[in-house]
C-alpha cells in the first residue's frame, strides 16, 4: 500500500522537551494527518483487508482523521520520520488478520499432579497454624 503524499497533511508546531532555548524558537512538533476513509491508497485493498482496516481504526480515529504525533527529536525532520513510521505501524497492524483463535487443551497429567500436590502442601501449613494444645510444659 502506497499513500500519496497529497492524502498526507502535516502540521508543525513547538514541542516541549529537550533542544534548550531553541524549543521556543523552533517549530519541531509534527502532526500528521491521514483520512483512511477517503484515501484512494485504502480504497486499492482487498474488500475484506479494506473494512477489517477501517473497523480497527475507529478508536484511533478523531472527526474521520487518524492523527499520528512525534515530538520526541529535536530536530522537525526525525520527527517527520518518527511520524511516518508510526502511521506505517499503526495502518499494518489494523490491515493485519487476526491471530488463530487459542485451542483449548486439558492439563498434563504432570501439572495436576504439581497443583495438587502444592494445595495439599498449603493445607497442611494452614492446619499447622492452630491453637497449641499441650500440658503446658
Amino acid at each position: 500500500m502506497v499513500i500519496p503524499a497529497g492524502e498526507l497533511l502535516e502540521r508543525f508546531s513547538r514541542s516541549s522537551g529537550p533542544g534548550g532555548q531553541g524549543v521556543n524558537t523552533t517549530d519541531s512538533r509534527v502532526e500528521l494527518i491521514y483520512r483512511p476513509a477517503s484515501s484512494i491508497a485504502v480504497a486499492e485493498l482487498a474488500e475484506s483487508t479494506r473494512d477489517r482496516m477501517l473497523r480497527n481504526l475507529v478508536p484511533h480515529l478523531t472527526v474521520d482523521q487518524l492523527v499520528v504525533v512525534a515530538s520526541e527529536h529535536r530536530a522537525q525532520r526525525q520527527n517527520r520520520i518518527a511520524a511516518r513510521e508510526r502511521l506505517v505501524a499503526l495502518l499494518r497492524s489494523a490491515a493485519a488478520p487476526p491471530p488463530p483463535p487459542r485451542r483449548a487443551t486439558k492439563p498434563t497429567r504432570g501439572s495436576q499432579r504439581r497443583r495438587l500436590e502444592g494445595k495439599r502442601q498449603r493445607s497442611q501449613i494452614k492446619a499447622g497454624r492452630g491453637r497449641v494444645t499441650g500440658d503446658g510444659g
